[in-house]
């Protein structure tokens, strides 16, 4: 049975982006003009082992489709562990947005170093293809 993927959706997608790797990535991905989906909304963070799952769940409740945690490649944090730290973190946190009956594709974790400005691309359009095959998030709790 084959799915129709709705051409005009145009999904939300939250980006919690480190400071040190990950937005290095993306400043050179702007500059070299690699292509990624408009939909995506980039925050800033000194590392992403500060994010908070209150953060994620807020960003759900406000109707984001997904959110994407991308920081520096393990063994690389500027702040030792951060990036171990959030992984841990996340993998608990798609267990409860499971439990509040959110797919746990919507909540992805990446890593790339700051020369990666390609992988930041393809990393995002991976994301939101996987984000358009799951549909709009129904949740959307605040305005």
């Amino acid at each position: 049975m084959s799915t129709k993927v709705d051409e005009t959706y145009k999904p939300k997608i939250l980006a919690f982006c480190c400071n040190w790797c990950s937005y290095a990535g993306i400043d050179i991905a702007g500059i070299t003009h690699m292509q990624y989906p408009a939909s995506i909304r980039l925050v800033k963070v000194m590392c992403i082992g500060r994010i908070h799952p209150d953060l994620v769940l807020e960003a759900f409740a406000r109707g984001a489709d997904g959110v994407l945690i991308v920081g520096c490649h393990v063994g690389d944090c500027h702040y030792i562990r951060g990036n171990q730290f959030a992984e841990s973190r996340m993998t608990d946190m798609a267990e409860m947005l499971e439990g509040l009956g959110i797919d746990r594709r919507r909540l992805k974790i990446g890593y790339i170093f700051a020369y990666e400005g390609k992988r930041f691309s393809d990393l995002v359009h991976e994301f939101t293809r996987e984000i358009i095959s799951a549909g709009p998030n129904t949740l959307k709790v605040l305005t």
